[in-house]
């Protein structure tokens, strides 16, 4: 029987709780002298659905072997996003990867996801419930969740940013206007 300790148990539980998405496959043939040779390349998303996603390629000669490749190297090349409520992002951002460009806008609550293929499966695996996002320049899944990632890659959250400038979270917002109150009530 072999022990199991405490950094063992959460990775297992962190593994448990990770959902994977298919995104794409691709099917290339190589011509041999006896025809052709067959091989599949896979692209797959894997995220908590609490603010981690990572996203990873494989290639085997059979579709099951590229897909278990590839849900292997998006667990090594996970991220941490942070979400404004668990539910959407702090701030509207741009990414762009080779071609393709993508534009992320925050939601409010009941807007759902509106977004492309590839980004849906992103925003789906991350946790985010409101967002819209447009994809511009390319439709290549690959193209379009790296420009994703790279939109990831300038998201800051409140507390960061105070942080780097020595504020409160409050500070950063501002005075948010009180409600106003019957000042005027007075009529003669």
């Amino acid at each position: 029987m072999t022990r199991i300790d405490k950094q063992d148990k959460k990775n297992l539980k962190d593994e448990i709780d990770l959902v994977d998405k298919l995104v794409g496959i691709n099917r290339v043939a190589k011509v041999v002298k006896g025809g052709r040779r067959f091989g599949f390349a896979a692209l797959v998303v894997v995220g908590d659905q609490r603010g981690k996603v990572g996203f990873g390629t494989g290639k085997a000669k059979e579709v099951p072997e590229a897909i278990k490749k590839a849900t292997d190297d998006a667990k090594k090349n996970m991220v941490k996003v942070p979400l404004k409520e668990g539910r959407t992002l702090h701030h509207d951002m741009n990414g762009h990867f080779g071609a393709g460009k993508v534009v992320l806008r925050s939601a409010p609550s009941g807007t759902g996801i509106i977004a492309g293929g590839p980004m849906r499966a992103v925003f789906e695996t991350l946790g985010v419930q409101d967002v819209v996002a447009k994809s511009i320049g390319t439709s290549n899944p690959h193209n379009m969740i790296k420009a994703t990632f790279d939109a990831f890659r300038s998201m800051n959250a409140p507390r960061s940013v105070a942080n780097k400038r020595g504020k409160k979270v409050a500070e950063i917002f501002g005075n948010q206007p009180k409600s106003v109150s019957n000042t005027n009530s007075t009529v003669s």
